[in-house]
């Protein structure tokens, strides 16, 4: 995995939070900032968006999507520190999902008739109700409480870990760094110890 691409496989809520990560500097970078990243990085998530949250990027969409990224990052670093989220970041989401509400339609079937959860509207609202239905998903579920910031040096990311051992974003990204610093340290203070007086 690249260290400067998008952390992706998280839910869907976390990647698009994740989409701010922050550099060696500290400072954050906005990985979605244009509506050809956010293209690119729709592309990386499309097996899981609907039909209608996928497609072109316009900056409308970026401002939207942008919206939901800041209500959903507030929501989430609120849970984790265990205060109450913030009342305009709760009514952000609510908004967002406002501006195209998931619509039931009906479909013929060879002979029957199926139902088909879709949403219409413009495709920046779409793609806004789409992902703040994901962070809706995750911070009412049984996951919440699990949450993770990655314990790396620096690093920002969230995650929701599989296995309670787990520490860090990804074992390519941060884990492997903090390995190899680890070990750094250790060979630091081997060589500082066996060093003659």
């Amino acid at each position: 995995m690249d260290e400067r691409g998008p952390l992706t496989g998280e839910p869907l809520a976390l990647d698009l939070v994740n989409t701010r990560p922050a550099g060696p500097d500290g400072r954050r970078t906005d990985l979605i900032a244009t509506p050809e990243l956010l293209a690119a990085w729709l592309s990386l998530e499309a097996d899981r968006l609907p039909a209608e949250a996928r497609g072109s990027a316009t900056a409308a969409d970026l401002a939207a999507l942008h919206a939901v990224r800041a209500d959903t990052g507030a929501v989430v670093d609120a849970l984790l520190e265990g205060a109450a989220p913030p009342r305009a970041a709760l009514a952000g989401l609510n908004a967002a999902q406002r501006a195209a509400p998931p619509v039931r339609e009906l479909h013929r079937d060879g002979t029957g008739v199926r139902a088909v959860t879709c949403r219409t509207g413009p495709a920046g609202a779409v793609l806004a109700a789409v992902f703040a239905e994901a962070a809706v998903d995750l911070v009412t579920g049984p996951g919440a409480a699990g949450i993770k910031r990655c314990e790396a040096e620096g690093c920002v990311m969230l995650f929701l870990p599989a296995h309670p051992r787990r520490r860090w974003c990804s074992p390519a990204r941060c884990g492997n760094r903090a390995r190899v610093a680890r070990y750094y340290r250790r060979h630091r203070a081997a060589q500082a110890g066996s060093e003659p007086s």
